[in-house]
Parts: structure tokens; C-alpha cells; sequence
């Protein structure tokens, strides 16, 4: 990137003070071209939309979703020694948390270019940090460029009536950026029942009260005599997805302040319109397949082929494939444990070779649990979706004189004061 491109506002985002964005975080919906009809805080924009900058769009994308460098992974559990805790799925790390490091979340977006995917969860370290831990943004920014990849050349259509009503009037207004998080809540099922077994654990059909048949030839593994209940385990699988659907927008929520962008982070779209299972042919969303049972109350998602599928038939002939795709992603080139992926250490080959590789045993074990489940269920998870989307966050530019007219002084910070002038010059 050439540094002398950049406007101002760029400079003035790497010294804005932590704490600033924390503390003056708000929702501030008000964009500009935005209309509030009537009520209190009725108001008629006098400016036109304004998309966001190709820098101001990579800038929200990589806070939100984008890699840090290498994961450190876990370092010491006494009941692994001498190995190292193999739990991490991903190699590198991110600008949000996950579960044992199993990232299975990923990101589309969409504005007024297009609507896009956006994969970072098994990208290697896309820079590397100085010798006082900082990163390079500039560097960051344009390795993160070449894997945005276009879905359509149109902004995601959704309907008023696929919006929680207090959203209608903003929603994925023209100008905005819609940042849509979707996790594999098959796959971080997968994780964690791997995560079970190499801890001696395994689980039982509470729903129907049943041990799981044949899991018995594993007691040499796990602990058959006191499994764990199913749903509960989903329910924890379904909330740690959670977790990092709403915290890789949070990230992104912080960066706003920063920048002087207005948006927020909320939940008030139908999950099912944005993913394509509304069940209208004239909302078709992001497009991904999904599954209907007369048994069950709501479709269940599953992907779109070739581009974001869930650890799960049909996007995998069976369970057992679906397991075996997820060992490759921890044990295979490029994955946190293979001895020739680098790594943030001195002697990277040496810590990660030093993790236990899975038997065919265990493989079988996990195997047996999840297509049991997929049988008896119709689908897996059992209890919960196999994809699934949370929160979103929106980012636009904010209309000032929307908050001068109807806030006291305060209502946004120095940023959203500053950011036409800083970010903006030759408007």
C-alpha cells in the first residue's frame, strides 16, 4: 500500500486511545440519506448515501475477521504429557476468540459493490509482528485484500419484513456495510466431542434416552459408564459459536470509534432470509442450501457448495468423511500440528510435531457418536442448526446534524466530528 495515498484519518486511527473506543462505544444508526418520517426524532437527511472507502471497508472487514498472526495454542495439560494439548483447529490467530482455538466461524459481507465471502479462519499468519509484538497495518491490509471473494455483483436483498420492525427504516441501507458472521456448529460440534474423547469422555441420546449402540467397544477410551448428556453438550457447542459471532462483531464495533463511522452491532434480521431459507424465492439471500423435516420446526441450513459448508451430509457423503475432513484441518498441511507448518516459535517443527496425533480408534470413536447422531436426528447437530448466524454489524457514515438537532453535546466522539474532513478530504 502506498502510505502516501492514505488520507489523514489513517494516521489518526493508530493513536486513538483504547479506551476512547471502549467507553464512547454506542449505536449511532443514523447514516447519512437516512429518514425518520415522524415521532421525536423525526429528521430528513439532506445528503445523499455515501459508501464506504475500498480502505474504510478493509479496514471494518480485517477488525472484525481478520488474522494476527500465528495462534500460540495451549501449552501444558498434565493429562497430555509429554505431548502438547492438541485442541486448536486453526493455525493462526484472529481478531476474535474461539473455543480451544477451533475457529469454525467465517464472514460475508455485502454493500452497495456486491455481496462477498470473506474466509480467514484458516489463513497461516498473514504478518508478522516486530520485535515489540506490534503488526504492520498496512502489511495486514493488503494480505487480507486478496481473499475477498465476490458472490454477486448486488447488495443482499432483504425485505422489510425479514427486519425486526425497529430496524426496517436502516437496516442495510443503501451506503452501508453489512457484516454477516456464520459459524459450523457441526464442525465445533466435531471439535468437541474430539475434545471428549482425549479427555476419556463420551455421550449419551438423552433426548431419547438411550446410550449410544456400540460405543461400548470404546471403553478403553472413554468412560461409557458416565456419559454426558447430548443436548447438554450441543447447547454448550451452540453458545461458544455464539461467542464468536458476537465478539468478531464487537471487534469490528470497536473500530468504528475509532474511525468515526457510525453503525452498530444487533441481531434484528431474520437469520433465515439472510442465509436463503426463508422459504420466498424472491428473498434468496446468501443462497445456501438447506434441509425441512416435518418433525422439525425450523429448516435446517447447511451451506453453499463451494464456498461455505457445514461438517455434514450433504456437502459429505457421511459423518465419518466429515470427521476425517476435520482431523486433515488439524493434523494436515497447514494445520496447527503439522510439523511443517511454521509457527511463532524458536523451535515451531519441535512444538508442533509434539502433538498426539489421533488413532484409528479414536477416528472411529468420534465417527460412531456423530453418525449416530445424524441417523437418529436427520441431521447433525441433533438439537441445534448446523449453520448459524447471530449478530451483524453495520457500519455507514453518520449524519451529524441528525444528533446536532436532537443530542446534547457528546452524542458522538471526536472521530465522527473529524471524519469527513480527516478520511474524506475531497468531499
Amino acid at each position: 500500500m502506498n502510505t502516501n495515498a492514505l488520507p489523514p484519518g489513517f494516521a489518526d486511527l493508530l493513536q486513538f486511545p483504547f479506551v476512547d473506543a471502549l467507553y464512547g462505544r454506542r449505536s449511532r444508526r443514523f447514516a447519512v440519506g437516512a429518514s425518520i418520517p415522524d415521532g421525536p426524532f423525526a429528521f430528513d437527511s439532506r445528503q445523499p448515501p455515501l459508501p464506504l472507502s475500498e480502505l474504510e471497508r478493509m479496514l471494518v472487514l480485517t477488525a472484525a475477521a481478520g488474522n494476527t498472526g500465528w495462534h500460540y495454542m495451549l501449552m501444558r495439560h498434565a493429562g497430555y504429557t509429554p505431548h502438547i494439548p492438541n485442541y486448536s483447529a486453526a493455525a493462526g490467530g484472529r481478531t476474535f476468540p474461539s473455543a480451544a482455538g477451533w475457529h469454525t466461524t467465517e464472514i460475508f459481507f455485502t454493500d452497495d459493490s456486491g455481496t462477498y465471502f470473506f474466509p480467514t479462519r484458516d489463513a497461516p499468519a498473514l504478518a508478522e509482528p516486530t520485535a515489540d509484538g506490534a503488526l504492520d497495518l498496512n502489511a495486514l491490509l493488503d494480505a487480507h485484500r486478496s481473499r475477498l471473494h465476490k458472490l454477486a455483483d448486488s447488495r443482499l436483498h432483504l425485505p422489510a419484513a425479514a427486519i425486526a420492525g425497529h430496524n426496517t427504516w436502516i437496516a442495510n441501507c443503501p451506503g452501508s456495510l453489512l457484516i454477516i458472521p456464520v459459524a459450523d456448529v457441526a464442525q465445533h460440534l466435531i471439535a468437541d466431542l474430539c475434545y471428549g474423547v482425549q479427555n476419556g469422555g463420551c455421550i449419551y441420546d438423552d433426548i431419547h434416552g438411550q446410550p449410544i449402540p456400540g460405543l461400548e467397544r470404546f471403553r478403553h477410551l472413554v468412560d461409557v459408564d458416565h456419559p454426558g448428556a447430548l443436548s447438554v453438550v450441543e447447547q454448550s457447542v451452540l453458545a461458544e459459536c455464539s461467542a464468536e459471532l458476537s465478539t468478531s462483531c464487537f471487534a469490528g464495533m470497536l473500530i468504528l470509534q475509532a474511525m468515526g463511522l457510525g453503525g452498530w452491532l444487533y441481531d434484528g434480521i431474520d437469520r433465515f432470509a439472510i442465509l436463503g431459507a426463508s422459504g420466498d424465492p424472491t428473498v434468496p439471500g446468501l443462497g445456501f442450501q438447506f434441509d425441512q423435516a416435518a418433525h422439525w420446526p425450523i429448516p435446517n441450513v447447511t451451506g453453499l457448495p463451494g464456498v461455505f459448508t457445514a461438517h455434514c451430509p450433504p456437502h459429505y457423503p457421511d459423518m465419518r468423511a466429515a470427521v476425517e475432513a476435520f482431523v486433515q484441518r488439524k493434523f494436515g498441511a497447514g494445520g496447527p500440528f503439522h510439523p511443517d507448518t511454521p509457527g511463532p516459535w524458536r523451535a515451531s517443527n519441535n512444538v508442533r510435531s509434539s502433538a498426539q496425533v489421533y488413532t484409528a480408534d479414536f477416528i472411529d470413536c468420534v465417527a460412531l457418536m456423530t453418525q449416530y447422531i445424524f441417523d437418529r436426528f436427520g441431521k447433525f447437530p441433533g438439537t441445534v442448526p448446523s449453520l448459524y448466524t447471530l449478530t451483524y454489524l453495520q457500519a455507514h457514515h453518520l449524519d451529524l446534524e441528525f444528533y446536532d438537532q436532537h443530542f446534547q453535546p457528546g452524542a458522538y466522539l471526536s472521530t465522527h466530528a473529524q471524519h469527513m474532513a480527516r478520511w474524506h478530504p475531497e468531499e
